[in-house]
C-alpha cells in the first residue's frame, strides 16, 4: 500500500521529525526556547510558540499582533524576544505580562533577519545587498559583510559561525562570524527557505539545524458563482524541516540531506511503423556512482539482461533480440536503489590560479564538436570571445559564460532540440539547448565539459513509497578543472531574473533530485548485426513506449552515511 509520511522521528525526540505548525501559513522566522520553538507568521502577525512533538500552537502575542504582521526574522537572547519587521529592529520582553514591542533601531531600507550574540546584533538587508553588524548596547554599526546569496535573507548565530539562508538560492551558508566569509554553503531540499534554528538536544550533546520553508501549494476551490464551481487556486503552506549536512574540506564539497530512491526506467516495446532489425542491441545507460550518488541495488525489470557492459566507466545494460519487427511486444529495463544527496562544491578563483594541464585524451573528447554543436559558425565563435572578455581564470570564465548564456536565453519547451547557433539567434531554448550552446563556448574557450542528465526526481521529499514519475526528462552539465575534477552545473534553473542578478545554488552544485544516468555515453542505443541504427531510419521512440518511475523510500543523514 502506498502511504505519503513525513519523516518518523524515535518516540523519545522529535528530532528528524517534520514540525507543522497549527494554524500557521507562512513563516518567515524561527528560533528555539527550549523545548518549544517560536515562530513568527510574517501573514498574519502570529508569535506561535509550538511544540515541536506534536504541532500544536499557542498564540503568544493576541494583543499586539498587528505590530508583528511583516515580521521575518526572530531572535532571543537574555529574556529578550528580537524581530524585524519593514524598516524596524524591535525587542520586547519575553518575560513580561504582555509581549508589546519596542524599536531598536530604524533604517532607510526593509531589513529582513536579526540574530543575536553577546552583545552584538546581527541584521540583514535584501535590498542592500549586506549583514550590518551592531553594537547591542551602542545601537552603532561596528562592521559590514556582503550578503552570500541574491534572495532575500534570514540569519542565526552558534559559536563563530553565522548561518544564513537564501530564500533565492535555496541555500544556507555557514560565514566566519568574525570576517562574514563562506566557510561552506548547503542547498536545501525544499525551495524558498525562510528561517532557521538550531536546537540543542542535551540528552545526545548534538546539534541540529531547523529551517522553516513557505511554499505554494494547488487546491480546487469550491465558487457557486462560478461556471464552472471549481477553480484551481494557489494557497501557502508552510513547514519546518531538519537541514542535515557534512561539510568535506578535502574534497570542497558539503552535502545535504540525502534520499534513499527506487528509480525505474522501463521500455514498452510497440513499434509504431514496419521495422526489421535482426540481431538487435538494446543498450541503456545505467544510474552512475558520483561522489553525489551510491548505487545500492540494480536489477532487470521484464526481460533479463543479456548482459552489462563497462564504458567509459559507467556501467550499460545490454538487452539482445534475435530480430525486432512491426509485432514484437516486450517490456524491459531495469531498477535501481540509489542514494541521492544534495551536494554543493566551494572554489574561489585563487585555488584555480595555476592548475596543471588537461590529463591526456581529453582534448580529443571535450574540446571537440562531437555532438552537432556548430562551433564552425560566426555567431558561436563570436559569442565564445564576448563571453569570458579578458577573463583568464577558468573558473571565472565558466562563470561569465554561464551569465552570458543566460542574459541571451529564455527558456522554452520545444519537440526537437535546435543546434547552438539557431538557439542563440531565437533567443528561447529548452534545457538541451542551453546545455549545447554552453558546451559551444566552453569548448572553445578550452574548458573542458560535457553533458550529464538524464531525470529527475520529482521533487516531494515527503511524500514516500508513493511511486511518482517526471514530467520530462533533463540534462546539464559538467565542467572539468584539472587537479580537481568534474564539477557540476545547471542548465538553465538558475535562469531565473531576466538581466540577473542570478542566483548561484547550481554553479558546482546540484540538488539531491538529479539521477545521473548518463555521463560520457548515449543514454539508450540500438546496435543491429553490430552496427550502430541509423535514428533517422529507425528511433528508439518509433520503437518503444518508456515509463520512468520513482519512489522515494527514506531520508538519509549525510554525517551519518558519508562522513566515514
Amino acid at each position: 500500500m502506498s502511504m505519503v509520511v513525513d519523516s518518523v522521528p524515535d518516540s523519545s525526540t522529535f528530532v528528524g521529525k517534520t514540525i507543522r505548525p497549527v494554524a500557521a501559513v507562512s513563516i518567515h522566522g524561527i528560533v528555539f526556547d527550549g523545548e518549544h520553538l517560536l515562530a513568527v507568521d510574517s501573514k498574519n502577525g502570529y508569535l506561535l510558540e509550538i511544540d515541536p512533538y506534536t504541532n500544536n500552537t499557542k498564540l503568544l502575542n493576541g494583543q499586539y499582533w498587528q505590530e508583528f504582521i511583516g515580521a521575518t526574522g526572530l531572535a532571543i537572547a537574555d529574556g529578550q524576544l528580537w524581530f524585524s519587521s519593514g524598516q524596524y529592529v524591535y525587542t520586547c520582553n519575553l518575560e513580561g505580562p504582555d509581549l508589546k514591542p519596542e524599536v531598536f533601531a530604524w533604517f532607510d531600507d526593509p531589513v529582513n533577519g536579526v540574530a543575536i550574540w553577546e552583545s552584538t546584533v546581527y541584521i540583514t538587508c535584501h535590498k542592500r545587498g549586506y549583514i550590518w553588524v551592531y553594537g547591542r548596547d551602542t545601537r552603532k554599526l561596528v562592521a559590514t559583510f556582503y550578503s552570500p546569496g541574491i534572495g532575500v535573507e534570514n540569519i542565526t548565530v552558534r559559536g563563530e559561525e553565522l548561518w544564513v539562508c537564501d530564500s533565492a538560492e535555496q541555500s544556507v551558508y555557514c560565514l566566519d562570524r568574525a570576517t562574514g566569509e563562506i566557510n561552506f554553503s548547503l542547498i536545501t531540499p525544499f525551495e524558498n527557505p525562510t528561517g532557521l534554528a538550531f536546537y540543542d538536544d542535551q540528552a545526545v550533546g548534538k546539534a541540529t539545524l531547523y529551517v522553516a520553508y513557505v511554499q505554494q501549494e494547488p487546491y480546487v476551490r469550491d465558487n457557486p458563482n462560478a461556471d464552472p464551481n471549481h477553480e484551481l487556486m494557489y494557497r501557502e503552506t508552510t513547514f519546518i524541516h531538519p537541514l542535515y549536512f557534512y561539510n568535506d574540506p578535502h574534497q570542497c564539497c558539503a552535502f545535504s540531506n540525502g534520499y534513499l530512491v527506487e528509480m525505474r526506467y522501463v521500455e514498452e516495446l510497440a513499434p509504431l511503423d514496419p521495422v526489421d532489425l535482426k540481431q538487435v542491441e538494446w543498450r541503456m545507460a545505467l544510474p552512475a556512482a558520483t561522489p553525489r550518488q551510491r548505487i545500492r541495488k540494480i536489477e532487470s525489470v521484464g526481460l533479463p539482461f543479456s548482459r552489462i557492459d563497462d564504458v567509459n566507466g559507467q556501467k550499460v545494460a545490454v538487452f539482445e533480440f534475435d530480430q525486432l519487427d512491426l509485432d514484437s511486444r516486450a517490456v524491459f529495463g531495469w531498477r535501481v536503489e540509489m542514494e541521492v544527496w544534495g551536494i554543493k562544491y566551494r572554489l574561489k578563483p585563487s585555488d584555480c590560479e595555476h592548475l596543471p594541464a588537461l590529463p591526456e585524451g581529453f582534448a580529443d573528447r571535450y574540446l571537440v564538436d562531437n555532438d552537432n554543436l556548430s562551433m564552425e559558425t560566426d555567431i558561436i565563435i563570436r559569442a565564445a570571445a564576448e563571453a569570458i572578455g579578458r577573463e583568464t581564470n577558468v573558473l571565472r570564465q565558466m562563470f561569465n559564460i554561464r551569465n552570458y548564456v543566460y542574459d541571451r536565453l529564455s527558456y522554452g519547451i520545444k519537440p526537437h532540440i535546435d543546434t547552438p547557433d539557431l538557439a542563440l539567434r531565437r533567443g528561447v531554448g529548452s534545457c538541451g539547448e542551453y546545455v549545447g550552446v554552453l558546451l559551444a563556448l566552453a569548448r572553445l574557450n578550452g574548458i573542458a565539459c560535457r553533458t550529464a542528465g538524464r531525470y529527475k526526481c520529482p521533487p516531494h521529499p515527503l511524500q514516500r513509497n508513493l511511486p511518482m514519475e517526471p514530467d520530462f526528462n533533463h540534462v546539464w552539465f559538467e565542467f572539468y578543472l584539472p587537479g580537481i575534477g568534474w564539477l557540476p552545473m545547471e542548465s538553465n534553473p538558475d535562469d531565473t531574473n531576466d538581466g540577473g542578478p542570478y542566483p548561484t545554488r547550481f554553479f558546482m552544485g546540484l540538488a539531491w533530485y538529479h539521477a545521473e544516468t548518463a555521463k560520457d555515453v548515449p543514454f539508450e542505443q540500438l546496435l543491429s548485426q553490430g552496427i550502430p541504427v541509423n535514428k533517422q531510419v529507425v528511433s528508439i521512440g518509433e520503437l518503444a513506449i518508456n515509463h520512468v518511475q520513482f519512489t522515494i523510500l527514506e531520508e538519509l543523514d549525510p554525517a551519518a552515511h558519508l562522513a566515514h
